[in-house]
C-alpha cells in the first residue's frame, strides 16, 4: 500500500513539475522587480507583494477559462426550464422504464442544445493543479524546503525568516504562534476579510445573477447552503495556515470578487436581477443621449441674409438707326 501511495505522488508530482517551475519563476521575478525598486529583499512585505505579483499574473492568465466556465453555465441556465420540465414529466416513477426514459431524453435535450452539465466543472479541474502548485511552493518556501527552479536555497531560508513589520513572521499561524500577538491579530483580520469576501462573492450571484427558474431550481438551494458554510471552511484554514499562504487566499478572493462584479454588471443572467438593471441603465443612457440630440435640434437658427441680386440695365435702342438699318 505504501508503494503504491509514493507511486501516486511521484506521478502527481512530475505532472506539477512544470507548473511549480512557472510559479517560482513569477515569485523570484516579482521579488526581484522589487528588490531592483529598492525594497528590502528580506522584508517580508518584499515577499508579500511579490506573492500579490504572483497571484495576479496567474489570475489574468486564467481569464479565458474563467469566460468559457460562465458561456456554460449560462448555457445551462438556458436549458435549465426543459430539464425540469423532463424531471417533472417522470417525478415520483422509480421503475426502470421511466428512468431509462428520462436519461434517454436528457441527454437528447443536451445533444440538442449542444450543452454539457460537465464542461462548467472542466475550467475549476485546470485550475486545480495551478493553484495546488501554488500552494505547494509556497508552503516549500515558508518551511525552508528548497524549490525546483529559481527558488535556491537562499531565497527560500530569506522566505521562511521574513517577518512582516519585523514583527509577524509569514510561516507562523494562529496554531503556530506561540503567544505572538501579531500573528494572531493579523490572521485573524485576514480571516474575516477572506470571509467577507467569500461572502460577498456569493451573495451577489445568489441575490442578483440567479433567473426565477434557477431560484426555483435545486442547485440554488445547495448555493445557499454553501453560502454559510464557505465562512466556516476559511475559519478553519485561516487558523491552520501560515500568513504568507493566506496572503494568496485573501488575493484570489478579492481578484474573484471583482471579476464577479464586472461580469455580474456587464454580462447578467438573462432574467435576473442584474440583466433588468443593465436594461434599465441602457436605456437611461439612450434617453440622455437622445435628450441632448433634442436640444442640439433645438438651437436657433442662424438667419442667413439673402444675397443681393444685381440686374443690368438694359440701353434703350435708337428708333433712328433701326429705321436706317431696315432701309
Amino acid at each position: 500500500m505504501q508503494g503504491i501511495i509514493t507511486s501516486f505522488t511521484d506521478f502527481f508530482g512530475v505532472i506539477l513539475f512544470p507548473i511549480k517551475w512557472v510559479v517560482e519563476f513569477l515569485l523570484v521575478s516579482w521579488h526581484a522587480l522589487f528588490t531592483f525598486l529598492g525594497m528590502d529583499p528580506t522584508a517580508g512585505l518584499t515577499w508579500v507583494l511579490s506573492v500579490v505579483g504572483l497571484v495576479l499574473v496567474i489570475r489574468a492568465a486564467l481569464i479565458p477559462i474563467f469566460v468559457r466556465q460562465i458561456k456554460s453555465q449560462r448555457r445551462m441556465q438556458e436549458v435549465a426550464p426543459q430539464l425540469k420540465k423532463i424531471q417533472d414529466k417522470y417525478k415520483g416513477k422509480k421503475d426502470q422504464f421511466s428512468r431509462e426514459a428520462m436519461s434517454r431524453e436528457t441527454m437528447e435535450l443536451y445533444k440538442k442544445t449542444g450543452t454539457n452539465p460537465l464542461s462548467s466543472c472542466l475550467p475549476l479541474l485546470i485550475q486545480m493543479p495551478i493553484f495546488f502548485s501554488l500552494f505547494s511552493v509556497l508552503h516549500n518556501a515558508q518551511t525552508g524546503v528548497n524549490g525546483i527552479g529559481l527558488l535556491n536555497k537562499s531565497l527560500s531560508n530569506s522566505f521562511g525568516k521574513s517577518s512582516l513589520f519585523d514583527i509577524a513572521p509569514l510561516h507562523l499561524a494562529i496554531s503556530t504562534a506561540n503567544g505572538n500577538l501579531a500573528v494572531v491579530v493579523i490572521a485573524i483580520v485576514m480571516v474575516i476579510l477572506m470571509t467577507a469576501s467569500q461572502f460577498i462573492t456569493q451573495l451577489q450571484i445568489m441575490s442578483k445573477n440567479q433567473s426565477a427558474e434557477m431560484k426555483a431550481s435545486p442547485m440554488y438551494k445547495q448555493q445557499k447552503m454553501l453560502l454559510y458554510i464557505l465562512p466556516l471552511v476559511f475559519a478553519f484554514s485561516g487558523y491552520s495556515f501560515p500568513l504568507g499562504v493566506m496572503f494568496y487566499w485573501l488575493t484570489t478572493n478579492l481578484w474573484t470578487m471583482g471579476q464577479q462584479f464586472l461580469v455580474i454588471r456587464n454580462m447578467p443572467t438573462p432574467g435576473s436581477e442584474a440583466a433588468l438593471a443593465r436594461e434599465s441603465r441602457i436605456a437611461k443612457r439612450a434617453q440622455r443621449r437622445g435628450s441632448f440630440t433634442i436640444i442640439e435640434d433645438s438651437a436657433p437658427a442662424v438667419e442667413v441674409a439673402a444675397p443681393r441680386v444685381t440686374t443690368q440695365r438694359v440701353q434703350p435702342v435708337n428708333t433712328k438707326n433701326r429705321n436706317k438699318n431696315k432701309k
